[in-house]
């Protein structure tokens, strides 16, 4: 599933970051020991207490379900029959099933050549999402037919068998049948065994009005007159292979499509809303690429004759990976060649990607239990990144996987309130909290270190011993670990449960010394917290690959070692005095480095004439910045080095610089001197602004394009003069239809006009919004509707963003917009979520959305009484599937207070000063 975004001289040192003198140590050492005490006395160190929870028991098993569903698509409503072969293991007089907003109308079991018996009662657990059916007599070891007639309702929850909301190309409003199961919601659609590794086959039927395209996870067998309704036909699907519940899925509605065959043979098809068929092009190219990658890497070839990808009006995940039938945001899917920008066209690629890799890993081989969600999630979102590298090398998108997942779970890592990768989940309302960045992002992340650990070669060849072995069966963690370690020799399973039984990841210091031709570097690593220097008795360690670069040659690693100690010496051979020396090339390995004054000061002219490789020119600068957001060094001394990127070229280290920078932008708008940060933001962007222009160049491609929209928008948003005047004349003329805005210059566009405009301008702005025909013009201006400044506009896009013109999906965004928007959308966004919140919890109940929808909301708030007054507000008004967002949320908003105390008269002092002299080129 894919969860649905200077100046030259700097021979000025950093302030510390050598190791600290002990006056120093100590301030710091208690000043994160005082963090920590306000995290307990807010209650915001430990995880409530799980629910009591079992799993299902195994005394009843189902082989096959035989599954007919009837929806009625005018009273939201649905009908099955379920006929399932199964096996009684242990003679029993009950059946215990999940099963959820269902009611069971009869149920029965047949033992194989023996008499029916019915059920004589039904015992619905609500709590536990359960149902007991009872029997009169004692059914007996052996296999037989259970039989269940039931009814449930078409939801609008996007959980389970829901409705989704379309409009027909004539304008009238429908509703489709849709699923989305995953983590625990096929209980909604039937009564089943909803548990991972209980696998059975699957013969579906749909009986849909005739008039409906019907499509499940198997190629269409049978499609015959319903006896009762000329009006209505039967569709029958093939049997599909043995498989989990969570991965099965059936979509009744309109829809065009496009069709190829994979050079393999398989049947590839993308449906698309009528009359968009054109926009189902581009992801069908990627999908009828991306399926022979796969075989050839996994040397496993795809288990299904075909593979359908269709894109759903309302849907809360980016996508999910039902076998032969995976379902996408319409966002996630749709490419016009007109309209959409190239960020589209990317997200579509690595989203097509990683639902297509879990077609092997996840839905041939699937996690024992969810405890090991993040193996299926971790490596589908790593190896997107292969795959398109593949299809678009052009993408970079590599140095993109850094900024995009890399440091964003490098970020939630820190907290106290994070989690290991492996977590033990219990009950059902578990499971969606560790749909996160620590599950997507670090797993990706640590299973890149993994496979440039092992090489690509023993990874294929550990992938396809894992696959094969597994392949139609249930396997946790350590099967795969086994695997990796018999193909490459190495210790697998001891580095990697470092990595992933335990939370957090390493800061490693280092320091270097000459000794006659060689360098000498200790090392040392100790936890890396938000919060300050790790103060704990026993710092957890990890088992850190390491590799080390010089100057000599900065894209290739001088020296490769493990870090299996606390503490180590490491000797370079024949390393001039006048070289630099650098750990974690590539960005690969899942630590921070904080280097020595000295050694820092010889890297830093590497980032001015880019003789230091992007990735690590990235790197280096997020990790300083981190390090100064945990109050480590001085938060003015990144800004000094910030200012060493005015020649950078490449868009990815822009992007994470500006991420950064936004990041401080919202800290200092709870300040007074907000607009001299703006001030830096337009000296530090303004030269890129001018090489770049506004209007493409003849040889530029994809990267140009997203970093010409990145820079616009960040000059556009801080008001800087010159983008401010073109923007406002471009968008003009784009209203009037003198010249349509491309659609890589709009997002930059709309944010600056909004920003800096009034009530027409949001007015223009929604009726661009009611006019779009295509999602993501539609969502493209739903994200930047928070830029508006006056309260009561503010007021009126928050009104919007619970309006029938938003879809359910898409109004955390907007929500979400406005709290990033400003400090006041920042105040109106949450009292708009505690004055709506019973309309927003119901709607995305139990959910991930829930969750992101506070994240977006509270994360940028800075004083620390906010932290008690979002804690109090949800210990009232209960979500659990969002506790632990809530206390990374209020550690969020200490931390951001504790740096705003720490830090804000220095940068503020550092910004009045170079306004008194501006550096010189």
């Amino acid at each position: 599933m894919w969860l649905a975004a200077a100046a030259p001289s700097l021979a000025r040192r950093l302030l510390f970051l050598g190791p600290p003198p002990p006056p120093l140590l100590l301030l710091l050492l208690s000043r994160s020991s005082r963090r920590r005490r306000r995290l307990h006395s807010l209650g915001l160190a430990a995880m409530p207490e799980k629910r009591p929870f079992e799993r299902l028991p195994a005394d009843v098993s189902p082989i096959n379900y035989s599954l007919c569903l009837k929806p009625d698509l005018l009273d939201f409503t649905f009908e099955g029959k379920l006929e399932a072969a199964a096996q009684v293991r242990q003679a029993t007089n009950q059946i215990v099933m999940n099963c959820a907003d269902i009611d069971i109308i009869t149920a029965s079991y047949a033992p194989e050549g023996d008499e029916e018996i019915h059920a004589t009662g039904f015992n619905y657990q609500n709590e536990d999402e359960k149902v007991t059916l009872s029997f009169p007599s004692t059914l007996q070891t052996g296999t037989g037919t259970l039989k269940i007639d039931f009814v449930g309702e078409l939801n609008d929850k996007m959980k389970g068998f829901y409705r989704s909301k379309y409009t027909t190309p004539s304008g009238e409003v429908r509703y489709a049948a849709v699923t989305q199961f995953e983590a625990t919601d096929a209980r909604r659609a039937f009564p089943c065994w909803d548990e991972p590794a209980i696998k059975a086959t699957f013969d579906i039927s749909l009986v849909v009005p005739k008039d409906r395209v019907a499509l499940s996870n198997m190629n269409v067998i049978d499609r015959k007159p319903y006896p009762d309704d000329e009006n209505v036909v039967e569709v029958k699907f093939a049997r599909t292979p043995v498989m989990s519940t969570y991965l099965v899925a059936f979509v009744v509605g309109e829809y065009d499509f496009v069709e190829t065959r994979s050079k393999d043979g398989v049947c590839v098809r993308v449906y698309t809303p009528v009359g968009k068929a054109e926009q189902g092009k581009f992801a069908l190219e990627v999908a009828a690429k991306t399926l022979p990658f796969y075989k050839d890497y996994f040397n496993v070839p795809y288990p299904l004759p075909k593979i359908d990808l269709i894109a759903i009006a309302d849907f809360a995940a980016g996508a999910m990976e039902n076998w032969g039938l995976v379902t996408y945001r319409e966002t996630a899917l749709l490419i016009d060649p007109k309209n959409s920008c190239s960020s589209s066209r990317q997200w579509v690629a690595l989203v097509v990607g990683h639902e297509l890799a879990h077609q092997w890993f996840g839905n041939l081989v699937t996690m024992e239990w969810w405890t090991h969600l993040w193996l299926n999630e971790g490596f589908a979102s790593w190896i997107e990144y292969l795959c398109v590298d593949h299809c678009f090398p052009e993408y970079d998108i590599w140095t993109q996987f850094v900024s995009a997942d890399y440091t964003r779970a490098q970020e939630l890592d820190a907290l106290d309130n994070s989690h290991p990768i492996e977590v033990s989940v219990g009950h059902p309302a578990e499971v969606d909290e560790i749909f996160d960045a620590i599950s997507y992002s670090k797993g990706a992340s640590v299973i890149r270190m993994l496979h440039d650990y092992i090489g690509d070669k023993d990874f294929k060849k550990g992938m396809n011993m894992y696959l094969t072995k597994f392949q139609q069966k249930n396997a946790a963690t350590e099967d795969l670990w086994e695997s990796l370690e018999n193909a490459s020799g190495k210790p697998i399973a001891a580095v990697m449960n470092t990595w992933t039984k335990q939370m957090g990841f390493p800061l490693i210091y280092v320091e270097a010394e000459q000794v006659e031709d060689d360098r000498l570097l200790r090392l040392s690593q100790r936890k890396f917290c938000a919060s300050g220097p790790y103060v704990g008795e026993d710092c957890p360690q990890w088992m850190v690959p390491i590799t080390i670069s010089t100057s000599e040659d900065p894209n290739h690693a001088k020296l490769k070692i493990l870090m299996d100690k606390p503490e180590m010496n490491v000797v370079l051979k024949n390393v001039r005095p006048d070289q630099w020396v650098k750990l974690n090339l590539g960005t690969v390995g899942f630590y921070r480095t904080q280097y020595s004054s000295a050694m820092l000061e010889s890297l830093l002219p590497g980032i001015r004439d880019l003789s230091l490789p992007p990735v690590d020119r990235l790197g280096l600068q997020n990790d300083l910045f981190s390090l100064a957001r945990a109050g480590i060094i001085s938060t003015v001394e990144v800004l000094k080095v910030m200012e060493a990127f005015v020649n950078e070229p490449n868009y990815t280290v822009w992007s994470d610089l500006s991420c950064n920078l936004g990041i401080l932008s919202t800290l200092l708008s709870h300040t007074d001197f907000y607009e001299e940060i703006q001030e830096f933001v337009k000296d530090v962007f303004s030269p890129i602004g001018e090489r770049l222009g506004w209007d493409p160049k003849p040889g530029e491609g994809h990267l140009d394009a997203l970093l010409r929209g990145l820079v616009l928008g960040k000059l556009g948003k801080a008001g800087h003069k010159a983008t401010l005047e073109e923007a406002r004349r471009r968008f003009k003329d784009h209203v009037e239809g003198k010249q349509i805005l491309s659609a890589d210059l709009r997002s930059p566009v709309y944010l600056t006009v909004l920003k800096h405009g009034d009530g027409t301008t949001l007015d223009i702005m929604l009726k661009l919004h009611k006019q779009a025909d295509m999602q993501e013009e539609k969502n493209r201006i739903e994200r930047v509707l928070g830029a508006t400044l006056s309260p009561e506009l503010i007021q009126k896009v928050l009104t919007f963003a619970l309006s029938e013109e938003v879809r359910p999906q898409d109004t955390v965004s907007v929500i979400g917009g406005v709290a990033g928007g400003s400090k006041h959308g920042r105040k109106a966004a949450w009292k708009f979520i505690k004055d709506n919140w019973e309309e927003l919890y119901n709607r995305y109940q139990g959910g991930f959305l829930i969750s992101r929808l506070i994240k977006l909301s509270v994360e940028g708030f800075a004083v620390d009484k906010m932290a008690g007054e979002v804690k109090a507000f949800f210990e009232s008004h209960p979500a659990p599937s969002a506790e632990r967002t809530i206390q990374q949320c209020c550690e969020n908003i200490l931390l951001n207070a504790a740096w705003l105390k720490r830090d804000a008269e220095s940068i503020h002092q550092y910004l009045l000063q170079r306004k008194s002299s501006p550096p010189t080129a």
